[in-house]
């Protein structure tokens, strides 16, 4: 048995792929659309596992776009997805400065959450040992689920 993917459906893939690659630094390794089914899938992968994903068929994240319009309710109802970033902080700030709410601040300089335009909670988590607690995020509060 063998970990393929993880698929998240998504309603505008604009908005989706700015968060997931712009803002978040995901690469695309590959892309289908399926003109029958009317969907596209879209798998990413984090910087250090482009090579793993596009080589070996390594874990991505898809997202799967339906054309037709359809709502999607309960993006947290499967957990959330995981990333590990250098410098958690940096990265945090990078979103903020974005316009993407940091809802569980990196307080600890370990560990924070965001969600995505659909509503999937992301968990953010500093490579290594924790970072050094620092303001603003301190004292930031929590803003909303996660």
């Amino acid at each position: 048995m063998r970990y393929l993917h993880t698929m998240v459906r998504v309603k505008d893939l604009d908005a989706s792929m700015r968060f997931y690659t712009d803002l978040m630094g995901l690469k695309e390794v590959r892309r289908t659309e399926n003109e029958k089914g009317r969907f596209t899938l879209i798998f990413l992968a984090a910087p250090e596992d482009v090579d793993a994903a596009r080589d070996r068929g390594a874990p991505c994240l898809e997202l799967t776009y339906n054309w037709d319009p359809e709502d999607y309710a309960g993006g947290r109802n499967f957990g959330h997805l995981a990333y590990e970033v250098e410098d958690i902080y940096a990265y945090c700030r990078k979103l903020m400065d974005n316009g993407v709410t940091i809802n569980r601040p990196p307080r600890d300089g370990n560990m924070a959450f965001v969600r995505s335009p659909d509503g999937i909670s992301i968990e953010i988590l500093q490579k290594g040992p924790a970072l050094a607690p620092t303001e603003p995020w301190s004292s930031m509060e929590n803003t909303g689920s996660w």
